[in-house]
């Protein structure tokens, strides 16, 4: 992996310190793949949501639209496809949906996922997570969890203290998702829940640690 992949998936992981733990549930062989997969999520994220004025995020995730196509045809020019390119996933329906991601910066983090916006890139990454990591389960039945993360991780990082920890519509069940996105899905509700008992978000290591182990087990 190189050193400016390296530097993304470091600040994906400085946001995100409970991996530290989590590292040790995810198959050795799906590790690399798994943290330049859900750092670019958080380069998406950021770009969509970020900052107090959208053009910068828009220009951005103009350039990943071109960039997400460019994968599917063989191409890459972003340190991340270093290690995501090469894989067989939906480039093109991650692109496409860059749009509504774009346009849910004008929608109120809701109670609703699809009243938020959230509804076309949670079934894009729901497919790019089943063909990155596999379970052998229909993308769409895990789309409404990563709807779910989607619309709590914008709360968490772009709402304040008193809107963050409010659950973001009915909670769903847990589901049959890859590994890693139970894992983060804990880490999700687990910083709901500390966010609305006004602690810090990130939990400590121990109960990370407790927290990975259901998630791998499927009974988070």
């Amino acid at each position: 992996m190189s050193g400016n992949a390296d530097e993304f998936i470091a600040k994906w992981q400085a946001r995100w310190p409970e991996w530290g733990i989590a590292t040790a549930f995810v198959p050795a062989a799906q590790r690399d793949t798994a943290f330049a997969w859900f750092a670019l999520l958080q380069e998406l994220t950021d770009a969509a949501w970020g900052g107090a004025d959208p053009t910068p995020g828009l220009a951005k995730l103009a350039w990943w639209n071109e960039e997400l196509r460019g994968w599917a045809k063989g191409g890459r020019r972003h340190p991340l496809g270093e290690v995501l390119q090469a894989r067989p996933a939906p480039w093109d329906a991650l692109a496409a949906a860059l749009l509504p991601l774009q346009a849910s910066r004008e929608l109120p983090p809701s109670a609703d996922p699809a009243q938020a916006g959230l509804d076309a890139i949670a079934l894009a990454v729901a497919g790019c997570e089943e063909a990155l990591f596999g379970t052998g389960a229909d993308a769409g039945a895990n789309a409404d969890a990563i709807a779910f993360d989607l619309l709590a991780e914008r709360r968490l990082t772009w709402s304040d203290a008193g809107e963050a920890g409010r659950l973001p519509g009915v909670v769903p069940a847990p589901g049959t998702g890859t590994r890693p996105r139970r894992l983060q899905s804990a880490f999700i509700r687990e910083r709901l829940r500390r966010a609305s008992a006004g602690q810090d978000l990130a939990a400590p290591p121990l109960r990370s640690l407790w927290l990975a182990w259901r998630a791998a087990r499927g009974t988070r």
